[in-house]
């Protein structure tokens, strides 16, 4: 039995038909021809990926729910980019990684557990509902936790670093919770 859109909304949140656009500073202007991902830490080899060689990975597309932690959910938005599983075939996670720390222009971090990186719908996305991501909304490149709120899909992604302990990001360091569950309302810590 399909749940209702209610039932698919975590407390504390209500339904948005546009996509808020939220961000601490400016909207970061990557270019395509020069944007890379650096993959380093507890991982071997480490690599950097550039855009020519994401697009050259298998793509994958998904529909999702996304919450923001400001209070707003989105139902059935249409993503397309790169399994980060996909990204990651070929290398060699250490045994004593256990979490990720999540780069992006600027100095900004988020940091996840590893499980929540590696999880099956979790995508390096560089498209929206059928269009290139756009700057205000991560482009050219941003992460998507489905399962986390929104602060987590670190816009203009450009680093994943990983590591054996939890270390904070930027928003994690100012209060919010070093997981952000929307099903468990984990705003602040």
């Amino acid at each position: 039995m399909a749940l209702t859109d209610k039932q698919r909304v975590p407390p504390g949140q209500e339904l948005v038909t546009d996509f808020p656009v939220l961000h601490a500073g400016q909207v970061a202007r990557l270019d395509r021809a020069t944007w890379s991902l650096a993959i380093s830490g507890l991982i071997s080899p480490p690599r950097s990926v550039t855009w020519d060689d994401l697009l050259a990975l298998p793509s994958s597309e998904q529909t999702c729910d996304i919450h923001c932690v400001t209070g707003w959910s989105k139902l059935d938005t249409r993503w397309k980019g790169v399994r980060v599983t996909q990204l990651l075939e070929g290398a060699n996670v250490l045994g004593e990684a256990r979490h990720v720390v999540i780069r992006a222009p600027g100095g900004w971090t988020t940091n996840l557990p590893l499980t929540y990186l590696l999880a099956d719908d979790v995508l390096v996305a560089y498209e929206y509902e059928g269009l290139p991501l756009t700057p205000e909304h991560g482009g050219p490149v941003r992460l998507l936790v489905p399962a986390l709120y929104l602060w987590k899909s670190a816009k203009w992604l450009t680093g994943i670093e990983f590591t054996p302990d939890q270390r904070l990001g930027f928003w994690e360091t100012r209060g919010y919770h070093a997981l952000g569950d929307p099903w468990l309302e984990q705003r602040y810590s």
